[in-house]
């Protein structure tokens, strides 16, 4: 497919074709820039398509396949908007895309979401099930739960989805909210709140959502220590949670940001129909381990890989095949005032005992990507397991360096395939000064400049990778070219 020319600035023209991160090619820009990257860079990876989001901070896209249809959802951070389709201004909630055909994508409707910035306001997360996996659900609907902020959690009809309707809420006057886990096949839902009476502003509410339209709450859970009528230190929020439903049996949640992380490896069976009081023997009661990592790195996303066969040991009586979680960090602050967030590989074959075995991370040096503007980093992995790309290639959001494809056949050992850095375009903003521990950090002038911000990543069923920009740049829909497409399983994939 040829790279679009026109996806960007009208007024600009792209250079195309670049194989590494060279980042000081001349492309005409009319408008003034303060990076050199005013074109795209990228290797075993090409431009397909490209939305502008209505020009808004973007955080999770979820790709979902309705009949006939390919369907985009995409959770924006808080922000306020013009929406062109209604010529009202919109606080940030939710886009709907139509991607069916990938290189023209349709902007289908925005949902708006809370009032704020940031972290503080929108809709960030969404997730979609099919009425026809849910079990008491109406078969012939669609069915999209997003987290709003503050507010709690919605659960609308999007089974047209240029006209979602409003279902059912959930939760109200919550802390916070963020990465909604929700099996599709039983409705179980893992919501990440902040209850009130807890001490902790994320923590974990699990519903029964099998009928969207009359939520059935089972408990609260967290880390001890987060309970209400806790003492002492508070343990790290919680950023998200993965299941492997009955048949696996696990949920993996990941806490932490960009220091003190915890992997914790919980027994779901327990987890439902254990003690649910939040006390600390009951929190307890379902945990199978919990890694704590060192004081600088955080687990944002948690992402099972399991019965991996390992290359190198296919002769060993034992231990040729293993399970793993690929834990990502996030990187928080700009011009590199943190420890380096990245992509780490746990070996969890035995789940009591696990340990870290190798790691991944753009080396800084090859685009000098500390003082390029935004951050420099791991964000997120892809969650979707799709056997396209399941145990043989992730895709890390890395912030100024784009999106990164990992070889993770051999867990020992991954190694980059593939990146796209996007060009920034008009609507691309510096990010505002982040919270937390800034104020004492020796910031400079770079800190100001303008930068791709690769947010979170995406794939769907027909092996597109979706990557959407917290910078305001867009969505770009992206695919495998040369040696890497090679390692996909295009066997696997839906029409």
């Amino acid at each position: 497919m040829k790279l679009l020319a026109t996806h960007l600035d009208r007024s600009r023209q792209m250079c195309v074709g670049l194989s590494g991160l060279i980042l000081g090619l001349a492309c005409l820009v009319h408008a003034p820039v303060t990076w050199a990257q005013k074109t795209e860079a990228a290797s075993n990876m090409k431009l397909v398509g490209y939305s502008d989001l209505q020009g808004r901070t973007a955080y999770q896209p979820t790709i979902a396949h309705q009949g006939n249809r390919w369907i985009a959802y995409v959770g924006h951070h808080g922000d306020y908007k013009m929406n062109p389709m209604t010529h009202q201004m919109e606080n940030n909630g939710t886009s709907i895309l139509d991607v069916t055909d990938p290189k023209h994508p349709q902007y289908l409707t925005h949902i708006p979401g809370q009032e704020g910035k940031a972290e503080a306001g929108g809709a960030q997360m969404v997730r979609i099930c099919p009425g026809s996996s849910l079990p008491k659900a109406d078969k012939s609907k669609y069915y999209m739960l997003r987290a709003v902020g503050s507010l709690g959690h919605e659960i609308w009809d999007v089974t047209e989805p240029a006209k979602p309707t409003l279902l059912t809420s959930i939760g109200k006057g919550l802390k916070d909210t963020h990465k909604n886990f929700w099996e599709c096949d039983t409705g179980i839902a893992y919501l990440v709140s902040g209850n009130p009476q807890w001490r902790t502003n994320r923590m974990t509410q699990i519903y029964d959502l099998s009928d969207p339209a009359k939520p059935v709450f089972i408990r609260d859970f967290g880390l001890v220590g987060q309970q209400p009528g806790a003492s002492g230190p508070v343990p790290i929020s919680l950023h998200g949670a993965i299941s492997t439903g009955p048949k696996g049996n696990r949920v993996y949640f990941g806490y932490g940001t960009n220091s003190e992380g915890v992997l914790q490896i919980v027994d779901r069976d327990k987890l439902l129909n254990g003690p649910k009081e939040p006390t600390p023997e009951n929190l307890l009661y379902p945990q199978i381990s919990r890694m704590d990592m060192p004081p600088m790195h955080g687990a944002h996303t948690v992402f099972p890989m399991l019965g991996v066969e390992i290359p190198e040991f296919k002769h060993n009586y034992a231990g040729h095949q293993r399970d793993f979680i690929v834990i990502t960090d996030e990187a928080i602050q700009m011009e590199c005032m943190e420890g380096r967030q990245m992509t780490w590989f746990i070996d969890i074959t035995t789940e009591t005992k696990p340990f870290g075995v190798s790691n991944f991370t753009v080396p800084e040096a090859s685009g000098n990507y500390c003082s390029k503007g935004g951050r420099f980093g791991t964000h997120s992995s892809n969650e979707n397991m799709t056997e396209i790309y399941y145990k043989k290639i992730m895709f890390l959001a890395h912030f100024n360096a784009g999106v990164r494809a990992i070889d993770v056949r051999n867990p020992l050992a991954p190694k980059e395939i593939g990146y796209y850095i996007p060009a920034i375009n008009a609507n691309t903003v510096p990010l505002a000064m982040p919270v937390g521990m800034s104020a004492n950090l020796p910031f400079t002038e770079n800190s100001k400049k303008t930068a791709i911000q690769t947010n979170n990543v995406d794939v769907d069923d027909r092996g597109y990778v979706y990557i959407v920009d917290r910078a305001n740049t867009g969505m770009h829909i992206l695919e495998l070219t040369g040696e890497a497409r090679k390692i996909a399983d295009w066997s696997k994939a839906e029409h």
